[in-house]
This record gives structure tokens, C-alpha cells and sequence, in this order.
């Protein structure tokens, strides 16, 4: 009697793999913003995911156990699952994809705990489906599935992953040549090598970073310096020079105001009325084309950005990654003019690790939480609500020695947007984003609660000899909100470039007395504070080393460099691989075509836009790799800056 042949055993890991391949295909088209331009690009992002997911999960052969091979299979399939769904959390706020040094965060993550909630969706355990599909098919028909393999079928599945590895990178690099060099531009990353291989190489690039500081020895310092001579060091405006020498400045960071919520209403009233009003005022000087240049650190790469002139790290935030650095910062420059230097915020020094960063930066004195008198009645979401803040903030103030430099944080106008009921003026705005909606209210909050405190500081006697700024610190609603962003702006889309223009903010320059206040239109960023308020202050700068340029001065560089490697110049916009025309928002391709009457016209034109946009290009990464190194390296402590000419 013939005998039957047993069926094959259906290897566990292809299964887990095919399905783990698909449900992470199905995240990045439907949930991830990301960008596709052509079938390339499709194809890409189809495979990576199966990739990877065979990659990791084909090492289980190497089990000689066949229990051990499916408990491998099952546990890395559900980290492998983590890792994608912590992604998912975190991209629906930042629009970004979580790095190494954001893992060492974690101290924050107490202060975080209502954001991160409204981030998570009763849909999400859809996201585990696969996990439980394969945990349950290994431990119901074992005997079916697991298979022992000789060395050869071993050494055969691990050479034809790394064959289908090598086969995504080439792939890759014909798409985006030079990929790994513009490490970055997280999004790129993921799209062409996927989520899993994009954190093996952050791994890589977060051990490279760390042994910087250990070989560094300042022979660096010497290009860095020779690049900022000819490249950002410029003139200083005369007209400005020494207008506030002498007073105290204090600094508002505006918890994430954007520019498109100034001058704008909602059912017929004004979002911003004061700052509206403010931005007209004859003493007041008005940024309209003010950019920030923040990366994952938010509020604290801002406040980075202006007392240092250097740009934020592209992968997690320089107060936690480099807090103990040595800097050469706008309040160490200011002590030798009689300045102390205090930041008042209603929160708790080790959030964001203010503390040890505040000392590196030569700040004397950090009056948090404890300054404060906060309780349940007078406190939303992040922490004490703006009014009583700035109220409270009046006596800190006044007991400073004068003349002070100070910079006041405000919490209210933070995600997830909450304002009581009581406390609300206005509307929320009515659309399918209850951040968006949300936001409305908390802005014009914010804007009343700093109404409020330009009238306490008159009454103070305080407002005549000081100089207050006002600057959006970073973004509010990200890209995840575009929908009802383009419904707000009376928009059919938000473009690439609009995505750019939207990372705008306010910067108000308020000088009581001075009457010569104006509406400035030039690009500009927040690399651009410090050397603008050292020379309002008369104080020289000629020895420091930083990346900005007064924003009073007509002799600056002619681009602002956002930290994703994206730019701004006074004719183009350059972001997502393509330029845009400035003003009209049109690619410059469209704009050409419509412009010239034939293709070599068209061509020439076109090569010549392309060429200026590479120079550009090629301009940014030079300077945001010098920062990076200064940070990276801890390049300071070589260099002796000494004391600032009088």
C-alpha cells in the first residue's frame, strides 16, 4: 500500500512575517503622512516592511528547538509591534518619528501623561490583531508550523534576507542618492529603508554622535570659524546699535503661537485683538516673515535657538542630550554688563532638564513651580493658567536687581489645548480637528493674559525700562491637522510649501518711547535673536561663534535654514526635494513653464533655478553640520572666549 506523503510544515516566521509586512504597509499609507511622488516611491514603501519584517524574523531558524523558534517569532513580532505603535502615538502630535536620545526623555513623560492620552485611539488595539493572530495559530498547531532546518536551509534564509536587504538600500539610493548623508530628514529614512531599519540606524548614528565629545580635541574649531567669517558674519545695524543699553528685557516665549492665528477670526471675531494691535503700535517692531527653527525638543530647542545662535539637534532635544556642554550664551555675554538673568516658568526643574541646562548656559537663577502659588482653581492641562501666571509674576519682577534680563514661559496655549469653560472668549473654531478647534480658545487666552500683563507692568512702573519681546516658540498644530488647516485658511490643500509658510511665528520687538516701530518683512528665524539683542544692548560680539544675523541689519545671509535641512530665501521655499516660488507658492517648474515661450528657454532657466537651490542647499547642510559638531563635540570648552570688548 502506497504511502501518503506528510504534508509540509508552513514555516511560522513567513507567516508572521507576510502579516506583520502588510499591517505595517497599511500604517505608513493611511496613518503616516508620508509624501509620494512617483510608482518608485510606491514600490519602496510596499516592500521595506516585508524586509524587514522577514529580516528580523528568519533569525528564528537558528533555534535548534522548535519552542524556542516560535517564542522568538512571538516576542519579536510583538516588540516589533511596539515599536510601530509607539511611532503611530508620537507621529499624531510631532509629525515626526521617535530617535534614541528622546528614549532617554523619560523623565518628562510624568508631565506628559494628558497629552499622551488624548494621543492614543480606542482603534489601536487593531495594531496588536496580527500579534494575537500568530500567538494563538503557534500555540494551536504546533505541530504544523514549526520546522527544524539543516545549516544550509539556515545559511540559505539568512543570505536571502540580506539579498532582499541590499535589494531595498540599492533601490533606495537610486530613489534618493546621497540618503544617508541627510540623516536628518527622518521621513525620507522610513519611507525608503522602513521603520525598523530606520532605528537600526539611528542606533548607529546615536553611538557615532556620542564618541564625537571623546575624540574631539578643537582642531575643528578653525574651519567652523573660517565658514562663519565669510559665510554668516555680517554688519551689525547702527541705527539699532545701544537703543536698549541699559534696560531690562524681558522675553515672552509664547507657547506655541503661529503666525496664521495673528490678524484672523473666527464667526466674525479677532483670535489675537492685542498682539493685533500690538503689531501696529509706533514702539513696536513686527517680524511678518519669522521662522522657527526648531526639531524635537519644542520649547527647549527654542530657548536654545535664541540664547546661543546654534541650532537644535536634528534627534532628540540638546537640554537633555547635551545639557552638560559648555556654551557660550547670550546671558554669560550680558554678566559683564551688569545683567543678572532669570527664567520665570510655572513648572518643574527637571522637566525638559532645565536645571543642569540653565547652568551651562550661565542663567542665575530658574524660579519655578515653587515661586508660584498653583492649585487645582488657577491651573489647566500643563500647569498654572497664563493670567495668574504673569499676575504672580509681577513681584518675581520687581525684587529682580535691575537691569535684568528674564524670559517668561507660558503654559496655556500648549496641547492638548484645555481652557475651562469660564475662561473661554471666544469660540472654538468648527471643523474635524478638535485640536485645531481647541486651539482657538487658548490663543485668545493667551493673548488677554499678556494684555493683561503689559498693563501690570505700567502699573508697576517697570514697562518704560524695559524692552519686551514676544516670540512664538514653535509650531501648535502639526501636519497631522491639514485638513481642517486648509479648511481654516480657506484652502483646497496644504501644499509642501504652505506646510513651510505655516511654520511661521510672531516676533514682537516692543520698545516704550522709541516711536519708530515698523512692520519688518524680511525672512528671518530665531537663530537671529541673540545677535540682535547683543547689539540692541551695545555689547560687541566679534569673538563669539554663532549662526544668526541682527535682524535690523540689510547685510545678512540670504537664506533661513529650518533644522530639517528645508530653506527659505527672498525668491524661493525649498522643501520636500522641490523649490517653490516665495510669494506665489507655485513650483518653480510650474512657474518657468508659464513664464517662457520655449523648452530651451524652459531648460536653461530651469537648470539655472535648480543650480541656485543645490548652492543653497549644499550652504544649509554645511551650517547645520558645524552645529552639530560644536554640540556633538562639546567644542567650547577649547576655546577661551575671554571678555567682551565695552
Amino acid at each position: 500500500m502506497k504511502q501518503l506523503k506528510k504534508p509540509k510544515k508552513i514555516p511560522l516566521y513567513v507567516i508572521a512575517a507576510l502579516l506583520l509586512g502588510l499591517k505595517t504597509y497599511i500604517v505608513y499609507r493611511f496613518v503616516f503622512n508620508v509624501e509620494l511622488d512617483n510608482s518608485m516611491q510606491e514600490l519602496i514603501l510596499f516592500i521595506n516592511p516585508f524586509v524587514s519584517a522577514f529580516l528580523i524574523l528568519a533569525l528564528g531558524v537558528w533555534f535548534k528547538k522548535s519552542s524556542r523558534q516560535m517564542k522568538y517569532i512571538r516576542y519579536a513580532m510583538l516588540a516589533m509591534t511596539l515599536i510601530v505603535w509607539a511611532n503611530l502615538v508620537f507621529y499624531r502630535q510631532f509629525t515626526d518619528f521617535i530617535t534614541i536620545p528622546q528614549l532617554f526623555m523619560g523623565s518628562n513623560m510624568t508631565d506628559l501623561g494628558s497629552s499622551i492620552l488624548t494621543l492614543i485611539e480606542p482603534w489601536d488595539l487593531f495594531i496588536f490583531a496580527d500579534v494575537a493572530i500568530v500567538w494563538y495559530v503557534s500555540k494551536k498547531f504546533e505541530g504544523n508550523l514549526s520546522v527544524l532546518y539543516p545549516r544550509s536551509g539556515k545559511v540559505g534564509v539568512l543570505a536571502f534576507s540580506l539579498v532582499l536587504l541590499a535589494g531595498n538600500f540599492f533601490l533606495a539610493e537610486m530613489e534618493r542618492p546621497q540618503l544617508f548623508t541627510r540623516g536628518f530628514d527622518r521621513e525620507y529614512l522610513v519611507k525608503n529603508i522602513g521603520l525598523l531599519n530606520y532605528h537600526v540606524y539611528d542606533v548607529i548614528i546615536h553611538s557615532k554622535n556620542e564618541s564625537q565629545r571623546v575624540f574631539a580635541d578643537g582642531n575643528e574649531i578653525p574651519e567652523i570659524q573660517d565658514f562663519i567669517q565669510e559665510n554668516v558674519d555680517h554688519e551689525r545695524s547702527e541705527e539699532m546699535n545701544g537703543v536698549a543699553e541699559g534696560k531690562n528685557v524681558i522675553f515672552i516665549n509664547a507657547e506655541s503661537l503661529q503666525h496664521f492665528a495673528m490678524d484672523s477670526e473666527v464667526n466674525g471675531e479677532e483670535v489675537t485683538p492685542f498682539l493685533d494691535d500690538l503689531a501696529q503700535d509706533e514702539d513696536t517692531y513686527y517680524f511678518d516673515n519669522f521662522y522657527e527653527q526648531t526639531g524635537q525638543g519644542n520649547t527647549s530647542d527654542s530657548e536654545f535657538l535664541v540664547e546661543n545662535s546654534m541650532y537644535p539637534l536634528s534627534r532628540g532635544a540638546v537640554f537633555f542630550t547635551h545639557g552638560g556642554n559648555d556654551y557660550h550664551s547670550f546671558p554669560e555675554m550680558i554678566e559683564d554688563k551688569g545683567y543678572t538673568s532669570t527664567v520665570l516658568h510655572s513648572n518643574n526643574k527637571s522637566f525638559w532638564n532645565r536645571e543642569q541646562m540653565y547652568n551651562s548656559m550661565n542663567i542665575d537663577e530658574f524660579k519655578g513651580e515653587e515661586s508660584y502659588d498653583v492649585s487645582p482653581e488657577n491651573s489647566v492641562g500643563w500647569g498654572l493658567k497664563d493670567k495668574p501666571y504673569f499676575e504672580q509674576s509681577i513681584p518675581l519682577l520687581e525684587e529682580q536687581e535691575e537691569p535684568f534680563y528674564t524670559k517668561m514661559i507660558t503654559l496655556t496655549n500648549h496641547f492638548p489645548f484645555e481652557l475651562d469653560e469660564e475662561d473661554a472668549t471666544i469660540d472654538k473654531f468648527d471643523s474635524n480637528s478638535n485640536t485645531l478647534n481647541n486651539y482657538i480658545p487658548t490663543v485668545r487666552y493667551m493673548d488677554e493674559s499678556i494684555e493683561q500683563f503689559f498693563d501690570d507692568l505700567k502699573d508697576s512702573g517697570m514697562y518704560e525700562d524695559s524692552v519686551i519681546v514676544i516670540m512664538g516658540d514653535h509650531i501648535g498644530i502639526s501636519e497631522n491637522h491639514n485638513n481642517a488647516m486648509a479648511q481654516f485658511l480657506d484652502k483646497d490643500e496644504i501644499t509642501p510649501y504652505d506646510q513651510v509658510q505655516l511654520q511661521r511665528v510672531p516676533l514682537f520687538i516692543h520698545i516704550p518711547g522709541d516711536g519708530n516701530g515698523e512692520q519688518i518683512d524680511k525672512i528671518s528665524g530665531q537663530i537671529d535673536l541673540k545677535p540682535t539683542m547683543l547689539n540692541m544692548l551695545g555689547i560687541e560680539s566679534d569673538e563669539d561663534i554663532y549662526f544668526g544675523n541682527d535682524l535690523f541689519s540689510d547685510d545678512r545671509k540670504d537664506y533661513i535654514a529650518l533644522r530639517n535641512g528645508d530653506f527659505i530665501t527672498d525668491d524661493y521655499v525649498s522643501t520636500a526635494g522641490a523649490c517653490y516660488d516665495r510669494e506665489t507658492g507655485e513650483p518653480m517648474d510650474q512657474v518657468i513653464e508659464e513664464e517662457t515661450n520655449s523648452e530651451e528657454e524652459a531648460s536653461e532657466k530651469s537648470e539655472e533655478v535648480q543650480n541656485t537651490c543645490e548652492a543653497v542647499q549644499d550652504q544649509v547642510d554645511t551650517e547645520l553640520s558645524y552645529s552639530d559638531a560644536l554640540i556633538y563635540g562639546d567644542l567650547f570648552r577649547f576655546i577661551d572666549f575671554g571678555e567682551e570688548e565695552e
